[in-house]
């Protein structure tokens, strides 16, 4: 929405001006209205005197500024976002009293109705900029300050932030029925986008945990009052713990804040949001009905990753937006760390390897890649960035640092920079100052490689051998694309792997640093040739990985019998990357999957890789053999739900992926059978999240409708229900409703996140993907008036809910095209989206033409 943007210039000028001391923010959430709320917030800061400003506030009405006493007149509300501060004094209280609007679209203060009774849930969310949403602010993370949050609301609720409660009381003359008038501690001096406010009648249950300082921590865990019962409060508590212990010994600085409350929120965005001492989480991870183990790892993965920004983000926060990289990869390393070593998921390396590589080398492969280290402009650029490279990148980079200096090296400097920079802001080289003196090790050029320039290496094994086995010559080449043609330093493992009876077994590894186009490595010179030689054994590095010949083939015919889950998981990521770059044809993808992935018991990568299969198997086949493929790929899935043990999370994975893949009439009359409860798999409970599955599978093939939606919605009228049916509604398989479901999505304002959010899972949800052909145009008449007219992020959930990626056609492509040349002046964050659809169109196109090759030199 045009007028929200904030520079980087704009803050390094407004930084220079002033010293924020504090806040006294009064919210007024009792009345009657559903769309806005009062907000009163009293500034103290220092200025140059004479100097002008402005605060961040986006207001729907303002009643009265006062600056210093005196009254402010209207013109100053800039277009109900900014408020000019003229004539500053040195010394400046800032006085203004609005209203400003709730949300429901996961963005400032947002509101949500519980269907199953009717109360009202606020919770706030406030990364990249919008606190100002709620209460005006100085909205950038250099210009810290103490916040005291006042709340009026309902006497029925609870009300929570980053502090402690300081009194609660009975509220004199609220607007609407009892009230109580919350007061919270002031806080420490945090940046506003940590600051948060939960509110409404929550379910909450506390424990307390001692710090390494000695101090007890309270610990809250909160849900909306009818997910109560599926709360699991005390596991929670527990993982809450272990992380605790784990960071406080692993970086030796005592947990920063008074409390520790974790908050799960309908209607969320994200994962979670690392507000201080108030860590909001989607309330998808209470879990009401049967969920991949998948699943339940990466709640406890992000449960620690947002533990670890107490220290680094919270404590010591970025100067600007540029590094905000340094924040998310930081707690996704350690978070993964911490997962590993200190609970039960001691795989987690494994899952990082599967998904987190996944999404970083499929977003730094992308025309819109950039450096980690990004030239973050303004708020739209932050926006954007949000992405596989400021995570998943990062995080890898951090895991090749950690090698590069060695690991106790790393973390005595983390202590260091923790200790120095508390409470304050830093930038990079803060951080590499330390890093320097605890390891000795120069980090420029280091830098400039990994940190400074985008784009993903390729390494690959050449081995030669003589007639007896042993190898005579072995070196690794490195590659990059031509569009980002730098090659890195990798500090990396090689593992020698042989079948014996007990399967594929580590018996040899060897570390070794490389670099340059090509590296000689004399330490496997002599040794046997192995079944596998892996590279990049144990992870250690980012780069695509590519086989030497022999290893390829033992991977192809033994991978099910590969003992250790990550190594697993790298051979899956470099057949999965060469399907990818079509060095390795769909169908010879899909293959090695059904042969191999019935041995596979790491739950993330089983769920990846049957992922994947939908994707080989749908948009990257080639067309005159995709409906072959897919029935050939249901079949063996539900044959292999059939044979997994009973109860097993690969029984139920492969239930789910076979409701994914099923493609003809046999495989629909199996999933009414399943749901009616005419067929039993021993151990697998059609419970009521899996029931709306194998519902949409029937819906999106024609075998149900409208009538059996409503019977499924009457007995399930939650808010999880209501999502359910509007993606199984999106899903009939008509055009013109396809047609009429996008329109809506573009047009009605009245939808929240979620919902269109889900109403896109079914709009895409389609047996003959023809069905979509109505929705190009549809989706490219509409990108910018959604732009001009939603939120950021309303924008990029409707355009990514209407763009017919499954169509993966040459007209979707020109439509692209033909878009992106009428519209070059359009924002480059727009354009930007169009141009990553527009890439994964053409890479599905490449890689359709590649498995049609295979497909002809199979039949020759």
């Amino acid at each position: 929405m045009p007028g929200l943007n904030l520079t980087r210039v704009e803050a390094q000028e407004r930084a220079a001006l002033l010293e924020v001391g504090s806040y006294e923010v009064t919210l007024d959430l009792s009345g009657a209205s559903e769309t806005t709320f009062r907000s009163t917030t009293r500034v103290v800061f220092d200025a140059a005197a004479g100097a002008s400003t402005f605060i961040d506030a986006v207001t729907d009405q303002v009643h009265s500024i006062t600056l210093n006493g005196a009254d402010l007149a209207p013109e100053v509300v800039s277009d109900g976002l900014r408020i000019e501060l003229p004539d500053l004094n040195e010394h400046n209280e800032l006085v203004i009293d609005a209203d400003m609007r709730y949300s429901i679209t996961g963005e400032g203060l947002h509101r949500f109705v519980d269907p199953v009774d009717q109360e009202v849930y606020l919770y706030t969310q406030f990364e990249v900029p919008d606190a100002r949403r709620m209460f005006p602010v100085f909205e950038q993370p250099d210009l810290k300050a103490s916040f005291t949050f006042t709340v009026t609301a309902p006497a029925h609720w609870t009300v929570v932030s980053n502090t402690p409660v300081a009194s609660c009381v009975d509220a004199a003359d609220a607007a609407s029925g009892p009230a109580k008038t919350w007061r919270f501690d002031p806080t420490q001096r945090i940046s506003s986008y940590i600051t948060a406010i939960i509110a409404g009648p929550y379910h909450h249950e506390h424990s307390s945990l001692i710090s390494s300082d000695g101090r007890t921590i309270p610990l809250g865990v909160y849900t909306r009052t009818s997910l109560a019962e599926h709360l699991d409060a005390d596991y929670i508590f527990e993982k809450t713990r272990e992380g605790f212990d784990f960071f406080e010994h692993l970086w030796n600085v005592p947990y920063p804040f008074e409390k520790y409350d974790q908050l799960f929120v309908p209607e969320f965005n994200a994962g979670a949001m690392e507000n201080a001492g108030a860590v909001t989480f989607t309330e998808a991870y209470v879990f009401r009905s049967n969920v991949p183990d998948a699943m339940r790892e990466r709640r406890v993965v992000t449960i620690i990753h947002e533990l670890a920004h107490m220290w680094f983000g919270d404590l010591v926060t970025m100067r600007w937006w540029n590094d905000l990289w340094l924040n998310e990869s930081f707690a996704e390393y350690t978070s993964t760390l911490a997962v590993a070593e200190a609970t039960e998921w001691h795989d987690a390396w494994a899952t990082f390897a599967s998904t987190e590589k996944a999404w970083a080398y499929r977003q730094d492969q992308l025309p819109s890649t950039h450096p980690i280290l990004a030239a973050i402009r303004d708020i739209e650029d932050v926006q954007v960035n949000f992405d596989g490279i400021t995570y998943a990148k990062g995080a890898s980079v951090l895991k090749q640092l950690v090698a590069y200096v060695g690991r106790r090296e790393f973390f005595t400097g983390i202590h260091q920079y923790l200790t120095k920079h508390a409470h304050s802001n830093t930038e990079l080289q803060d951080l590499f100052v330390e890093l320097e003196a605890t390891s000795g090790r120069d980090l420029h050029n280091w830098s400039k490689k990994w940190l400074e320039t985008a784009g993903v290496n390729t390494l690959r094994s050449v081995v030669e051998t003589d007639a007896t086995g042993i190898i005579t010559a072995y070196r690794i080449e490195q590659t990059a694309p031509e569009s980002h043609p730098t090659l890195r330093p990798h500090r990396l493992g090689i593992g020698l792997y042989e079948l014996t009876g007990s399967g594929l077994t580590r018996v040899d590894r060897i570390e070794t640093d490389i670099d340059g186009a090509s590296t000689e490595v004399a330490a496997l010179v002599g040794k046997r040739m192995p079944d596998l030689l892996l590279l990049n054994d144990d992870d250690l590095t980012y780069a695509k990985v590519r086989l030497d010949d022999r290893s390829q083939h033992t991977a192809l015919e033994h991978l099910k019998d590969l003992h250790d889950p990550t190594a697993r998981a790298i051979v899956w990521s470099a057949l999965w990357d060469a399907t990818r770059d079509t060095e390795f044809a769909a169908r010879e993808f899909a293959q090695t999957v059904l042969g191999n992935v019935s041995a596979e018991d790491q739950s993330t990568t089983l769920r990846t890789v049957l992922g994947q299969l939908v994707t080989v198997t749908g948009s990257y086949a080639a067309p005159d053999s995709r409906a072959e493929a897919r029935e050939a790929a249901a079949n063996a899935v539900w044959q292999l739900a059939q044979n997994a043990e009973a109860g097993s999370d690969q029984q139920f994975q492969f239930v789910r992926s076979f409701a994914a893949l099923a493609v003809d009439a046999e495989h629909f009359d199996v999933l009414e059978a399943l749901r009616g409860g005419n067929l039993v798999l021993p151990g697998l409970t059609i419970d009521t999240d899996l029931d709306w599955e194998l519902l949409i599978a029937l819906v999106a093939a024609g075998r149900a409708g409208d009538p059996e939606i409503d019977v499924a919605l009457e007995k399930d009228h939650t808010a999880t229900g209501l999502l359910s049916a509007a993606r199984a509604r999106a899903a009939i398989p008509d055009a013109d409703h396809k047609l009429q479901t996008a329109h809506r999505i573009h047009t009605d304002e009245s939808l929240t996140n979620l919902t269109v959010r889900n109403m896109g899972y079914g709009l895409q949800r389609a047996l003959d993907t023809r069905l979509l052909d109505g929705l190009v145009d549809e989706h490219f008449a509409h990108l910018l008036s959604v732009w001009n007219e939603r939120s950021y992020h309303m924008a990029d959930q409707i355009f990514e809910a209407t763009f017919p990626g499954a169509l993966a056609d040459e007209r979707l492509r020109q439509a692209a095209v033909t878009w992106l040349g009428d519209h070059e002046d359009a924002p480059q964050a727009l354009r930007r989206i169009v141009i990553e659809n527009l890439d994964g169109v053409e890479r599905a196109l490449k890689v359709q033409r590649r498995d049609a090759e295979a497909g002809a030199e199979g039949a020759a």
